[in-house]
């Protein structure tokens, strides 16, 4: 059947590409965001051979985004979110700031106007939401207050970068002389667009917070898991689509706002759960779509121009934000962390950049020079959240009685004194439904028990029960050091994804070779990801279910054949010894 549309060959031929070369970049130890960004050069307008939709592919990668902040909205409170206001605020507002200064002095030299000088620093200053999230998701860190830290200053540059999409307009008219700018014209449509914002989260905090997890909660119950997943689709882009339309907030917040308010729901795991796959490839056609905008003429043409862009994006950004977290007296290591995660540029860049060129703004050449600098670093970014991970697992300096009386950069439950004095102790990660159940066993048995959860409430209330608890990710290398694992009896692994209980059990496994690491798992793959990273033994829930279920079986037949009180024929099953124990015959 001969295809009418660019849909389908954009979508099959991107995944395809970026399959392949992501399998290529992984192989020479490279992330596999290298090759995604490559496949989307390589199908992109300015190299020869196919050559995909732009705006289907961007439409496309719309989606990914929306369900990744709505997956990252399900990690997060509200409460979590204003934690890190004192930080997130001034330190993305100075960012920005110092961001766009550097760009309209670079647009200065360049002898740009000045309204095109203030797009394109302006543009280089937002960060990549796409880029950041995947980087905290990779290395375990969105539960940690520097993960918090990172999306609360992605939270507020995109709120400023809304505002600056609203000024634009005037300011594209008062640059052609179209009108003055006075009082109402810069007031109005900043009362406007505040008005929205506020309207959107009365909204969703007032009706919201009730609706959606009473459908969510109506939805479970049903038992159809195909409907639950489409609800929680349903959720995630109707009200990020609702939100961008009605209110204009952008996607991102829209769904993100919509995964905060679901994350107060017991189902907000399976949500996030089953939004997983769909999250994680349309992601992929997002770093295709980005790699489609790369002009590879501009490196001959404008070489200067795009070394010193590329330099405002990695590194006045970066040190922008380094030295505002160490204004913040944060450690050296969250404050590199959360530097790396500014050194690239991002969606709301590529969305200014357009509008500045349609306006008449911003000369076409600042466009490419913005796309090809954001496609460089994002290129970038793992490697330099590779050199903040290596500093803050090397480089960390002891605290002096200054920072100890300065507010924490890390949560409290990070302080090692009384988890070092635990020895011959069982280090139990997770603390849910399975979790629990083990954590009381081993409570009735009095063994000595260190539990890591990453719920918080969870672990005020173990320690209320003088229980020994951490708070945060056991795969992160600071917790797993401070679990004493060489002093430990064993590790029982009880969070629900085995992918995370790989990189838990991979830590331990470092630290102490011969501990006995017990994991729970939900499929074959999940088992073998967990023994290829080092787990003694993987239990997997339906097989003890299916057993359990054939013992109770057996003891039915056998009670059954024993006094004939069941008239109702039993199915024949299979003994302890493999014999099969045939049903009763007559009454």
């Amino acid at each position: 059947m001969p295809l009418h549309t660019s849909l389908v060959p954009t979508i099959v031929i991107g995944i395809v590409l970026a399959f392949a070369f992501g399998a290529v970049a992984h192989r020479l130890k490279a992330s596999p965001l290298v090759g995604y960004l490559l496949a989307g050069v390589v199908i992109g307008p300015f190299t020869p051979g196919f050559v995909a939709d732009q705006t289907i592919a961007n439409e496309l990668s719309e989606i990914g985004i929306i369900l990744l902040m709505f997956g990252v909205g399900l990690q997060f409170s509200l409460q979590e979110l204003l934690s890190v206001r004192a930080i997130a605020v001034p330190g993305a507002i100075a960012q920005i700031v110092v961001a766009s200064a550097l760009g309209a002095g670079l647009a200065r030299l360049l002898a740009w106007p000045l309204g095109g000088g203030l797009v394109f620093g302006i543009a280089l200053s937002v960060a990549s939401t796409v880029v950041v999230l995947r980087s905290l998701q990779e290395r375990r860190l969105l539960d940690t207050e520097r993960g918090r830290i990172a999306v609360g200053w992605l939270v507020v540059e995109d709120l400023v970068m809304v505002l600056v999409l609203v000024f634009l307009p005037a300011l594209g008219d008062l640059t052609q002389g179209l009108r003055g700018l006075d009082f109402w014209t810069v007031a109005l449509p900043l009362a406007i667009t505040l008005g929205k914002f506020a309207t959107f989260i009365a909204l969703m905090w007032f009706v919201g917070r009730r609706v959606i997890p009473w459908l969510l909660h109506y939805v479970a119950h049903t038992g159809s898991r195909e409907l639950f997943r489409l609800a929680v689709l349903a959720i995630a882009l109707g009200v990020a689509y609702g939100a961008a339309t009605l209110f204009e907030v952008s996607f991102a917040l829209g769904a993100f706002f919509a995964g905060m308010i679901l994350s107060e729901s017991t189902l907000s795991q399976r949500a996030a759960q089953e939004t997983l796959p769909l999250r994680d490839a349309f992601a992929v056609l997002f770093f295709v779509s980005i790699g489609m905008l790369f002009n590879p003429s501009v490196i001959m043409t404008h070489p200067v121009a795009l070394l010193a862009t590329l330099l405002i994006v990695t590194v006045g950004k970066a040190v922008a934000a380094y030295g505002m977290m160490r204004l913040f007296r944060y450690p050296q290591s969250t404050a590199l962390m959360i530097a790396a995660s500014r050194a690239q540029a991002g969606e709301f860049s590529f969305i200014l950049a357009g509008l500045g060129v349609t306006l008449g703004l911003l000369p076409p050449i600042g466009r490419d020079l913005i796309l090809s600098a954001a496609l460089i670093s994002i290129v970038l970014t793992p490697f330099l959240f590779a050199a903040a991970d290596w500093i803050h697992a090397h480089h960390e300096p002891a605290k002096t009685p200054e920072a100890a009386a300065a507010p924490p950069a890390e949560p409290p439950t990070r302080h090692p004194v009384p988890i070092t004095r635990l020895t011959n102790h069982v280090v139990l990660v997770g603390y849910g439904r399975v979790g629990s159940v083990i954590g009381a066993a081993l409570i009735e048995a009095k063994m000595p028990l260190l539990v890591i959860e990453s719920d918080e409430d969870i672990v005020e209330t173990l320690r209320k029960q003088a229980l020994d608890a951490l708070n945060g990710n056991a795969a992160d290398p600071e917790l797993a050091r401070a679990a004493n694992y060489p002093a430990a009896r064993c590790l029982l692994v009880a969070v629900p994804d085995g992918f995370e209980g790989g990189q838990i059990v991979e830590q331990a496994r470092a630290i102490s070779p011969s501990l006995p690491i017990i994991a729970r798992s939900h499929s074959d793959e999940e088992t073998a990801h967990l023994q290829r990273h080092g787990a003694s033994k993987v239990i997997m829930g339906e097989q003890l279910i299916a057993h359990a279920m054939i013992e109770d079986a057996r003891a039915a037949v056998a009670f059954s054949a024993a006094s004939g009180a069941n008239s109702a024929t039993p199915l024949s099953t299979t003994s302890t010894d493999g014999a099969t124990v045939e049903p009763p015959r007559g009454s």
